[in-house]
């Protein structure tokens, strides 16, 4: 008799071991982080070699358990992972990893990788059935968008529970039996806000040097230090001051910080002497409409890693803002290419 029939498993179908033919193949693992593994998760959050921080599908084992040891679920990104072994440091117990493309877990539940076909094609492929006795899987409580729990148990004979949302909890809650309230709430304190920077001014860092550069041939520091603080007002100070800024909208939080930016370097062109008063005015414009549109436009991007906004908050954003980012930054530009023609031409 197998152990699906021992347990009594009331699958008809996914549990049975000829879907699993041969002996199952466990990966080894312990909760040791080593140097390496904190290299990787420096360059992983600074965006280099994006999809290639993971580790193989699959199961592994930590520690030395048992049929009756639980079991856990985590995406293939190396964080995700890591995060999850070193917090079961000391205990016995399964990780099963998902497929998620090189994604974390909240991400991938949102983009389909971390979902109920994923993991229930795992638990087969394992033969999970035949290494527990037991019938419970434990997933990431961040990971619920993705996983529909009727299906597993009805497709898998495993039933979801739902763990805490972060790994360091998992101590007490392997203990206890159960997530606390606490353990069920997302915190999303400064320190988790700043470490979202690096990978985004990883991503605009060259055009933004370029661009600086060419600005500053063409319009002199003012204008490349513009750039420099357009880009750290974008993805530092952004997120830094995300909770503090008094809107909802990313966009408009956006527009927010970025019209403080603007306004020290709409005040350097307003009181330029030389030049005619349209000139001035003109001048002090284009910041005021570039860098609040840029700044809201480099705020949306951090949506998708923070609590606060929904999916289909975030596509009405997108649709009601991005084209008055876009008509601001065209008119910024447009004027700055008129005032340099004018300039051009004497008129200046």
């Amino acid at each position: 008799m197998t152990s699906s029939q021992n347990s009594g498993c009331s699958c008809s179908c996914s549990c049975r071991t000829d879907k699993s033919p041969g002996k199952p193949f466990i990966h080894s693992t312990n909760s040791s982080i080593t140097l390496t593994n904190r290299l990787d998760h420096v360059l992983a959050r600074w965006g280099v070699n994006r999809s290639g921080h993971r580790v193989e599908p699959g199961l592994y084992k930590i520690g030395d358990p048992t049929s009756e040891s639980l079991v856990f679920v985590s995406a293939n990104y190396t964080l995700s992972f890591d995060a999850l072994r070193s917090a079961l440091a000391g205990f016995d117990a399964y990780i099963l990893v998902l497929d998620t493309k090189g994604i974390n877990v909240w991400c991938a539940a949102g983009k389909g990788t971390f979902g109920t076909k994923e993991l229930i094609y795992r638990i087969i492929t394992t033969g999970l059935c035949d290494i527990v006795d037991h019938r419970k899987i434990i997933v990431p409580q961040l990971g619920a968008p993705g996983i529909s729990a009727h299906e597993v148990i009805r497709q898998s004979g495993f039933r979801v529970e739902y763990g805490p949302i972060q790994a360091r909890d998992l101590p007490e809650y392997i203990r206890t039996g159960k997530a606390t309230p606490e353990m069920r709430r997302i915190q999303f304190p400064l320190c988790d806000r700043i470490v979202l920077a690096p990978i985004e001014i990883v991503h605009i860092a060259l055009p933004a040097i370029i661009i600086a550069i060419i600005l500053g041939f063409l319009a002199g520091t003012t204008a490349s230090l513009a750039v420099i603080i357009t880009v750290f007002t974008g993805t530092v100070l952004f997120p830094a001051l995300l909770p503090s800024i008094p809107t909802h909208d990313f966009s408009t939080k956006g527009f927010i910080l970025g019209t403080l930016a603007a306004i020290p370097f709409a005040l350097a062109f307003g009181f330029t002497s030389d030049i005619p008063k349209w000139a001035a005015v003109a001048g002090a414009a284009i910041p005021l409409l570039i860098i609040p549109a840029v700044i809201a436009y480099l705020g949306l991007n951090f949506t998708g890693s923070t609590p606060f906004p929904s999916r289909t908050g975030v596509k009405k954003e997108i649709f009601r803002y991005v084209p008055v980012m876009a008509l601001m930054t065209v008119s910024g530009i447009s004027l700055g290419i008129v005032l340099e023609l004018c300039r051009y031409m004497g008129m200046i």
